[in-house]
């Protein structure tokens, strides 16, 4: 089974800020945000920690999302067939 990794990048002038994480390790991840924002000596602001937050738990719902329907579509009972043609029953 792979695990999938999530990457989220920010480019700020000459900056490039990629955080990757996979779902297990996400309240990490918003953590991280929180330090680098509070961090004087880097550019990286609360505002581009608050949109980047936003954005993980934006993916995580679509991630939900996509996994109930999947589910939903699995455990749904096939559609009954109908018959092409109408033959006449045996007596």
């Amino acid at each position: 089974m792979t695990q999938d990794i999530n990457v989220l990048a920010l480019v700020k002038g000459q900056e490039r800020y990629i955080f990757l994480y996979d779902d297990e390790h996400k309240s990490e991840a918003l953590r991280t945000l929180g330090r680098f924002a509070s961090n004087p000596e880097l550019s990286f602001s609360w505002y581009d920690a608050a949109v980047l937050s936003q954005r993980i738990r934006q993916t995580a719902m679509e991630q939900r999302t996509e996994a109930e329907a999947e589910s939903e579509t699995a455990a749904a009972p096939a559609p009954p067939r109908h018959s092409r043609f109408k033959l006449p029953l045996a007596e």
